[in-house]
């Protein structure tokens, strides 16, 4: 029986490492966590903020998830969606979700992101 999501994992290109993580850490605010050492050599990352875990795996073969993706529930969602902006990511705002407000945004490497916040 299903009791919870654990984690979200995307695919990454190899040599992504510093757009990655300065995009998932500085500009997310997300933390980057260390990986058991017989994971760790398989590369990629591991961040998690609040309850929300992504891992980002290596794949050689990458294309980017465009219709897939995680939906990141945030606290701040203008302020997030000015951050983004100001970094030079598109935002694209998307109200057919009744009760809260959402916008979508792709990282560094083109894989789309969805960020929504419960509206009270």
């Amino acid at each position: 029986m299903i009791t919870g999501l654990d984690h979200i994992q995307l695919a990454v290109p190899p040599g992504t490492e510093d757009a990655l993580r300065a995009y998932y850490a500085d500009l997310l605010g997300m933390t980057e966590v260390p990986k058991p050492p017989a994971l760790a050599a398989r590369g990629g990352w591991w961040f998690e903020a609040g309850t929300a875990r992504l891992h980002l795996g290596i794949e050689a073969d990458f294309r980017p998830a465009r219709k897939a993706h995680p939906g990141l529930r945030v606290h701040g969602i203008d302020a997030l969606a000015g951050r983004l902006t100001a970094a030079g990511a598109t935002v694209t705002w998307d109200d057919a979700l009744p009760g809260h407000r959402r916008f979508y945004s792709l990282d560094p490497v083109g894989n789309r992101l969805e960020f929504l916040e419960p509206q009270a």
